[in-house]
Order: structure tokens, then C-alpha cells, then sequence
């Protein structure tokens, strides 16, 4: 026998029925984007590294540690699998200079890919959604973006998902605030572990972000960003949570929330649960003026959020949130194999008039008996059952036998085969 091959570890394949409950996600989304005026475009999941490189920051665990990178042997490009995709709907704009008549609202969803150890809600192929807002400058748009995160955990039934809120300000106000942060771990540099050590003066401001439970304390004393701020950073900052106050959405200033690119400035947030253990953070974003100039392209502000596809379905069953699985509205029993030519033209009708019908068709051992048949007329869910007997069929009827609820109680009646739309009435009913 052949070697049984595997998926990739940390690569999963997403079969029924739980493939139903992506489809009922991704459809709730959409519906969200469709009334917020935000519009779908797709990306390569293969990119060229230098924009990842570019636009997240070289010293960053995910162009670090995480990214499969790898050299094209045909022509020897340096190509990457998208770890995240903001940085990608920012090169199509350019590309295709999408902002050559005005600001853009957009989303994505698809597969991203980073190589890290998989555990619960974290995995090396992984599912995100985002909405990206290209164009807009101000604090209202950073709002409507949150507002609509918000909007979506109350669509979905989801509770205890907390805002938290932060301003990075712009580069000069952080490299200020960069300056005295690196003077501050330079005087506590026998405090620091090995990691912060390593980006002490590449990166200190992620050092802020640190998971080390005995760098906490020291974490917490460090000169804040927010006392570096401008007065204009200040406004954009203040003007949100007012928008925010103004539509009822609770929020906490966290001081010490930086996001993991470098691409970030001005508005920051993340929407944070409990109930996920370690992997917290549920949906995240904030803007990114810098992030076109960066990729080579001309200056414009843009603001947005990606969540975890798996995160979000791994907190919905963990909330009882989950919709039942889709099931066809009616099985068709077919006991003798010879009738299909007669009764496929049948469910045909009946599936053009909206009807989800089931078909049973033969197996290695043939139809199976009239018993095992409704037994997995019973097994699919299907509300009805049509029987197309070889009695029914010889004068022209099918039988329509209830399987669940109230109908039940009256049995099954025979109907004309040739009125395809009172028998689809009949079935919807």
C-alpha cells in the first residue's frame, strides 16, 4: 500500500457539517459589509516578501519567525504566503489605483499563513476577515469601523467581548516617546529578557507588548506614549471616544496596546474575550496612514480590522451560539433504481422551484431496502419524504409522508406527479 498521506500540522480541513457554520458566518458578514457600504476585493495569497518586509517592519515576530518564504525556481523571485492581508489590499490600490476617484471601502476574507506552534484558536493556515477603509482621514471612519465590529457581535448573539482602545499618535510624537522608552530600559537593562534585549533599539515599543509575567511591573512603569502626543493626535484621539460615547459603545484606554506591525499610527484597538484562553483577541485594527508611502506608493490615510474566522466559530460554540446545520426539505425513496429516469426529472422541477431535495441513489450493494432508505431519510434531517413506489408511479402520483413535527399526525397523501408546483407548495409548507 502507499504511504497514507496528511495535511500539514496546523492545516485543517473543514468538512460537514461544520463547513455550514463557515458558510453561516462569511453570509452574516457579507450582509454586515452590504449595509455599511463596503465592497469585496480579492488578493494573491502568494506575495512578494519585500512587501511584507516593508510594510510590516523587519524586526517583527511575524517577518521574524513566522512568514513561509520561499525562492521561486523558475525565475528566482523572493515570494512569501500572505500572513496577513492589509499590506496586500494596500499593493492592489496602488496597482490598480483604486483611489483615483475617491476614498474606497473594502473587505476580504481568505486563508493566511504564518509558521508557529498550532493550538486552540491559532493555526499555521488560518481564516481572516477584514475591512479596509482607503482614503479617509478622520476619526468618524475609525469609529464606523469599530461601531460595525460592534454591530456584528450583537448580529451574532456574542457576549463578553470587551474594546480596548489606544492612540500611537504619529512617527515624530513616537520617536520622542522612542527616545526616552529606550533611555528608561537602558537604566533597567538587567530587567530585561532576552527577547527585549534583542529589540531594545530595533523595535522598543514591542517590548511593551510582552507576555513575560516578571517584566510586567516593569512594563508598567515605562514613559507612556499618550504624554508624547500632539495636540492634533490628542483631537483625533478624544474626537473617537466621543463617537464611540455617542453610540453607546463601552471602550478602556490601554495604554500599553501597540499592535504587532509597524505600519500602525493614531487609532489602535482590539475586541478581547476571556473565554478563549491565551489567544484573546478575537478582532483588531486601527490606521495606517504610512502604509501606501511605505510599499512605494503616493501618501493616503486608511484605517481598518481583520478577525479570526476560527476564533469567532470557536467562541460561538463555546457561547451555544452556533446555528443548527442546513437540511434538505424533503428525501426522496426510490426503490427500484429502474424508476430514476421518471422521477429525476421530477426533483429537478421541485429543486428549480426552491425545494432542497436529497436523492437517494444506489450504493456498492444497489437502492437497499424500502427500510434502510427511510432510515437515512430519517438521518438527513428532511421534514418530508416522497416515496416514489412502483405502485405511485404506475398511476402518475408520488407519496408525501411527513417525517417531523405536528404533519405527522396525518399521515402521508398521494399527489400528481404532473402539478410540480403544487407538490413544491406542498413541501415548503
Amino acid at each position: 500500500m502507499a504511504e497514507k498521506l496528511t495535511a500539514v500540522k496546523g492545516m485543517n480541513d473543514i468538512a460537514p457539517p461544520q463547513s455550514a457554520h463557515w458558510e453561516w458566518l462569511e453570509d452574516q458578514l457579507r450582509s454586515l459589509m452590504a449595509r455599511y457600504g463596503y465592497r469585496n476585493l480579492r488578493t494573491p495569497i502568494v506575495e512578494p516578501t519585500a512587501l511584507f518586509v516593508r510594510g510590516l517592519g523587519e524586526v517583527t515576530d511575524i517577518v521574524e519567525k513566522e512568514m513561509y518564504s520561499f525562492e521561486d525556481k523558475l525565475n528566482g523571485e523572493h515570494l512569501t504566503l500572505r500572513p496577513e492581508n492589509t499590506a496586500g489590499v494596500v499593493r492592489a490600490a496602488l496597482e490598480h489605483n483604486l483611489l483615483y476617484d475617491g476614498p474606497k471601502r473594502l473587505y476580504y476574507m481568505g486563508p493566511m499563513f504564518r509558521h508557529e506552534r498550532p493550538q486552540r484558536g491559532r493555526y499555521r493556515q488560518f481564516h481572516q476577515f477584514g475591512a479596509e477603509a482607503l482614503g479617509f482621514a478622520g476619526p468618524d471612519v475609525d469609529a464606523e469601523l469599530i461601531i460595525m465590529a460592534s454591530d456584528l457581535w450583537a448580529a451574532l448573539g456574542l457576549e463578553g467581548i470587551a474594546l480596548e482602545i489606544n492612540s500611537l499618535g504619529q512617527p515624530a510624537e513616537r520617536l520622542a516617546h522612542r527616545q526616552a522608552l529606550i533611555a528608561y530600559l537602558e537604566a533597567h537593562a538587567e530587567q530585561l529578557d532576552e527577547d527585549a534585549k534583542r529589540r531594545l533599539h530595533s523595535n522598543p515599543l514591542r517590548i511593551l507588548d510582552t507576555k513575560n509575567p516578571a517584566m510586567q511591573a516593569l512594563v508598567n512603569a515605562a514613559p507612556r506614549l499618550m504624554d508624547h502626543l500632539g495636540a492634533e493626535s490628542l483631537a483625533h484621539f478624544e474626537r473617537l471616544k466621543s463617537l464611540l460615547d455617542a453610540h453607546g459603545v463601552t471602550y478602556t484606554v490601554n495604554p500599553r496596546l501597540v499592535r504587532g506591525m509597524d505600519y500602525y499610527n493614531l487609532s489602535v484597538f482590539e475586541f478581547v474575550t476571556t473565554q478563549l484562553g491565551s489567544q484573546g483577541t478575537v478582532c483588531a485594527g486601527g490606521r495606517y496612514d504610512g502604509l501606501f508611502e511605505q510599499i512605494g506608493g503616493k501618501a493616503a490615510p486608511a484605517v481598518g480590522w481583520a478577525l479570526g474566522m476560527e476564533r469567532i466559530l470557536e467562541l460561538l460554540k463555546e457561547q451555544g451560539r452556533l446555528p443548527e446545520a442546513p437540511v434538505p426539505d424533503v428525501y426522496a425513496v426510490v426503490p427500484d433504481a429502474a424508476a430514476m429516469d421518471q422521477v429525476m426529472p421530477v426533483l429537478r422541477a421541485l429543486r428549480q422551484r426552491g425545494c432542497r431535495v436529497q436523492m437517494h441513489a444506489a450504493g456498492a450493494e444497489g437502492m437497499g431496502s424500502m427500510k434502510s432508505q427511510f432510515k437515512k431519510a430519517d438521518g438527513s434531517g428532511a421534514r418530508m419524504a416522497l416515496i416514489f413506489g412502483e405502485q405511485e408511479l404506475a398511476q402518475g402520483q408520488v407519496a408525501v409522508k411527513p417525517l417531523r413535527g405536528e404533519r405527522t399526525e396525518g399521515g402521508q397523501q398521494l399527489m400528481a406527479l404532473s402539478d410540480v408546483d403544487a407538490l413544491a407548495a406542498e413541501l415548503r409548507r
